[in-house]
């Protein structure tokens, strides 16, 4: 994609929209399927211009092709290029049953001006905490070694640095120092993004600026020692990438939604 350098690629981010088979289908007592929508009528709304979607995992809590298909549709209103990752949730064949397109699937790299984003899958199938193949890695190393001329972004579903927060942090990249070997041989890496911990953080690690995004549907309470659900409301993360690698990037959450958490349907 050729873009003019003086003006910022944006980016969009959507993460953990947990949809269902079912448009009735609920985590924690909120309908996925609606706070969804809300979020993306916001993108909408906010965003009059956008060169890329990133669906940085947990598409689906049910990993089945009716709650792909649908969020392929959702997607589909903004008739831009859009990549996903496959997060602890989903299963990579009903996924490309869908998409039938592997290059819009992790691991992949997606060419955009002067920036190369590269999408990595850190989910194992069925399993609840990240670890990266060796493949995943090998194409990590790949990538970077190939984009030197270029500004990076890397996105996985899994934080690969801890959250500091307790529960969560027992699925944390599980050989994420594999990881960060990889990483800390270059220097044209400016930012880290990843799902998985539905709730919105912004730090910085030699150098490099490590981001999460709130889930499109329910939020988890920061710095909390057992599951805790916060009342923050969903929402979703944009970036400007500038061709001189600086990132400009916020967060905006819908307005007004209140549920009841339920329990008994924890499913997470």
């Amino acid at each position: 994609m050729k873009k003019n350098e003086q003006q910022p690629l944006r980016v969009v981010q959507v993460s953990d929209s947990h949809l269902f088979a079912s448009t009735e289908g609920q985590l924690l007592g909120l309908n996925t399927e609606n706070s969804l929508r809300l979020v993306l009528e916001k993108v909408q709304r906010e965003q009059s211009r956008i060169d890329v979607i990133l669906a940085t995992g947990d598409i689906a809590q049910d990993a089945s092709e009716a709650a792909y298909t649908r969020f392929q549709q959702h997607l589909a209103q903004f008739n831009v290029p859009n990549y996903w990752l496959q997060g602890n949730h989903d299963i990579t064949q009903p996924i490309l049953n869908i998409l039938n397109d592997k290059s819009h699937l992790s691991p992949c790299v997606i060419e955009l001006g002067g920036w190369r984003i590269i999408m990595l899958n850190s989910s194992v199938e069925h399993e609840v905490p990240g670890d990266f193949a060796a493949s995943e890695l090998q194409f990590l190393r790949e990538a970077l070694e190939k984009s030197k001329k270029f500004h990076v972004m890397v996105c996985l579903h899994h934080h690969p640095i801890p959250m500091d927060c307790a529960w969560l942090d027992n699925q944390v990249v599980k050989n994420a120092e594999a990881f960060w070997q990889v990483i800390d041989q270059f220097s044209h890496i400016k930012t880290i993004i990843w799902g998985h911990v539905h709730q919105e953080s912004d730090r910085m690690r030699k150098g490099v600026r490590l981001l999460s995004v709130p889930s499109t549907c329910v939020q988890f309470k920061p710095l909390s020692e057992d599951f805790a659900i916060d009342d923050l409301s969903p929402g979703y993360r944009w970036f400007d990438l500038y061709a001189n690698g600086d990132v400009v990037t916020e967060v905006s959450r819908v307005e007004g939604v209140k549920f009841v958490v339920d329990w008994t349907v924890r499913g997470y």
